[in-house]
């Protein structure tokens, strides 16, 4: 069972928004569960005077501009105290580029929780330009959290699901898995399924062969953290069909999904890979993202 305490706060950037404030809800939630600080961060750029780039700004603006953040933090950390107690929450008020920062923020923390903005299917499949390039681009995990309820009666009891390849991003991913599904006293659903070239190329071959070669990958892939944590039960499940749609389907019954950033033939600090990529657009679970 997982009782050490991680390392590096739990960053989230604050703005306002409804997405924003379900980061903070989740961030409080996950720092309480790993006996992490919660670190709130507010980014104020830089004014951009569209018609008069030399203009003087108007006398007081710097000054209501910083009193906007502090009103904005203020509430966040109202929010993060009202989802949980006893965390330590730090608030910050930044300036310079809001992507450039909060990527350059993200060495220094343990995961960063980004919203996703909007309801509905269409809105889910958008994430905002921020919380796009940090999950492609963060130094850390990413946590996607979207502002829809479960549909599960009771998400609490709900397994963590996670993606299995082979691939380095995948071992991450594992390990956050299981680290997770431990602390949060709950089952494991590992999947191992075609690549997609794969399902496109080798219509022929049959699926026991395929499905005795993926059991195979899963038990070599999961043995050592079985091992480590013997407290979380693990379901496998090896499917002929592409990897996002089972993950897709099978997060309905999932409380957290877990991805690599990439999986097999992946290049480090390429755009986020189609299986990842697709997964956290679709999902209405919190989705988190190793970076291998």
């Amino acid at each position: 069972m997982s009782t050490a305490e991680s390392t590096g706060a739990v960053l989230v950037g604050v703005d306002g928004s409804v997405s924003s404030r379900v980061a903070v809800d989740w961030g409080a939630r996950y720092a309480k569960l790993h006996n992490q600080p919660l670190r709130l961060v507010n980014i104020i750029s830089s004014p951009v005077m569209m018609a008069w780039p030399e203009a003087p700004l108007p006398d007081g603006y710097l000054q209501w501009q910083e009193e906007q953040s502090r009103d904005l933090l203020d509430a966040a950390v109202a929010t993060a105290a009202e989802a949980v107690t006893g965390v330590e929450v730090t608030t910050e008020i930044l300036s310079g580029p809001t992507v450039a920062t909060m990527i350059e923020l993200t060495r220094e923390a343990g995961i960063v929780v980004v919203g996703c903005r909007g309801r509905g299917a269409l809105a889910r499949g958008l994430l905002g330009s921020v919380s796009s390039t940090l999950v492609r681009h963060a130094h850390c995990p990413v946590a996607v959290v979207h502002d829809e309820d479960p549909l599960m009666a009771d998400p609490a009891k709900a397994p963590v699901l996670v993606g299995i390849d082979g691939s380095r991003a995948s071992e991450a991913a594992t390990a956050i898995a299981f680290d997770e599904a431990s602390r949060r006293g709950v089952d494991l659903v590992a999947v191992h399924a075609m690549s997609d070239a794969d399902v496109l190329s080798m219509p022929g071959q049959q699926f026991s062969e395929f499905e005795q070669r993926g059991q195979e990958v899963l038990a070599e892939r999961l043995a050592g953290y079985s091992e480590r944590y013997p407290d979380v039960a693990v379901r496998r499940i090896v499917v002929w069909d592409k990897p996002a749609n089972t993950l897709i389907e099978q997060s309905d019954n999932a409380q957290l999904v877990v991805v690599g950033s990439h999986g097999r033939g992946g290049f480090t600090g390429m755009l986020l890979g189609s299986v990842s990529a697709s997964v956290v657009q679709a999902v209405r679970m919190p989705v988190i993202v190793a970076r291998a």
